[in-house]
């Protein structure tokens, strides 16, 4: 596929914005790992590509191991994750998936007893961002960082 626009040339006030998004995220108290873990599952449910890339990129430079990172898309049967991350796995599926699916008071209870009320408030923000920039990377079919080089 080809690229169709370089939207950070074009846009750059809205990377920018978006940037401080992930900063806010950056500076919670939600561990690196976690946080690539969320987005590189939300990347897939999108189909975006370059996230997918970028994240799985991100997470094994925060300490991911290949066998959790394949296994991100099947997390529910996997044994590689512990309650917190599925309960944030969760999340992230019932928020992406907003059009055929609800966050259920079960889904944000289960995420509630793992995180406290500003993790969980970050928690929203990095879902919410992720899905918005996967959606500018599809849209605009932004070529993979790691295919460029």
């Amino acid at each position: 596929m080809t690229e169709r626009m370089n939207l950070g040339a074009l846009a750059g006030e809205a990377y920018r914005a978006m940037a401080g998004l992930d900063r806010f995220v950056a500076q919670s108290t939600l561990p690196a790992p976690l946080l690539e873990l969320v987005r590189l599952r939300a990347s897939q449910i999108n189909g975006c590509v370059y996230c997918v890339d970028m994240h799985s990129s991100d997470a094994l430079q925060a300490g991911e191991s290949h066998a959790r990172l394949h296994a991100v898309a099947v997390w529910r049967e996997a044994p590689f994750f512990d309650e917190r991350e599925r309960a944030a796995l969760a999340f992230t599926e019932a928020a992406t998936r907003l059009s055929t699916h609800d966050v259920t008071d079960e889904i944000w209870d289960e995420a509630a007893r793992h995180f406290d009320e500003q993790q969980l408030a970050a928690l929203v923000v990095a879902v919410a961002t992720i899905n918005a920039w996967n959606r500018m990377g599809v849209a605009t079919r932004m070529t993979p960082e790691s295919y460029k080089g």
